[in-house]
């Protein structure tokens, strides 16, 4: 039953939520032109069951996501802005502030400072870096739309936005959830941390409470330790 579970794993690691933007990107590229892609994702995407069953090819996403960008524009204007502008420098660029967002999201616990005495030796995250999302320094101050970001506020400056993931993402607390499949979930540990910055107010009342059972946790693990030496647990 273990090795069923390992093999169940390891053949679905590339499904993991961190990569969904390579994924996105890939599957964009799968249909403009599956010959661009490795024929192992090839293979995997002709596999995927199709939303009309009548329909042989999905619809991309990308120029869907044009045109919702191009209503947003246009809802406070009174001269519309052309399906041109939609596909600008800037407009790009937010696509890529929202694929750091979720970059964050799925690897940020990867730089979270876990180690009080600093004797760990982290390695460099490249999905947390500007550069890999074609971002740089020159565009901190650019406001952008933040998206479902939990943050109070729908439009913020890249600055603003990357000090809050960082904050919620690396700091003290290492927040793992990606890999959960269901979406209200993932958004109940999203709303919960960024809202917060993954720095809850909690009176005293309920920090003795969380001390309690924090402790009470650790007791029984130490008993099960000294109770049963060698026994493979799950804490």
């Amino acid at each position: 039953m273990h090795e069923q579970t390992m093999e169940q794993l390891w053949s679905t690691s590339q499904l993991a939520g961190g990569n969904v933007a390579y994924m996105e990107e890939l599957f964009e590229t799968y249909l403009r032109d599956p010959n661009e892609v490795p024929e192992e994702w090839r293979n995997y995407f002709d596999q995927l069951p199709r939303v009309d069953e009548n329909t042989s090819v999905d619809t991309p996403h990308k120029p869907i996501r044009e045109q919702f960008l191009l209503l947003s524009k246009n809802q406070r204007r009174s001269r519309p802005v052309s399906q041109g502008a939609v596909s600008s420098d800037h407009e790009r660029k937010q696509v890529q502030v929202l694929q750091l967002i979720n970059a964050y999201r799925g690897r940020g616990h990867q730089h979270a400072k876990l180690d009080p005495l600093d004797l760990m030796e982290r390695q460099k995250v490249p999905d947390l870096d500007l550069a890999f999302h074609g971002l740089s320094r020159a565009d901190l101050d650019t406001v952008f739309q933040t998206g479902s970001l939990f943050i109070g506020q729908d439009e913020a400056s890249l600055n603003d936005i990357l000090a809050a993931l960082d904050m919620t993402y690396c700091g003290t607390v290492g927040a793992e959830y990606m890999h959960i499949v269901n979406t209200a979930e993932q958004r109940w540990f999203q709303q919960r941390l960024e809202s917060v910055r993954a720095h809850p107010k909690f009176g005293s009342e309920v920090k003795l409470h969380l001390l309690e059972r924090l402790t009470a946790a650790e007791g029984l693990e130490k008993y099960l330790g000294s109770r049963y030496p060698g026994v493979k647990r799950f804490g």
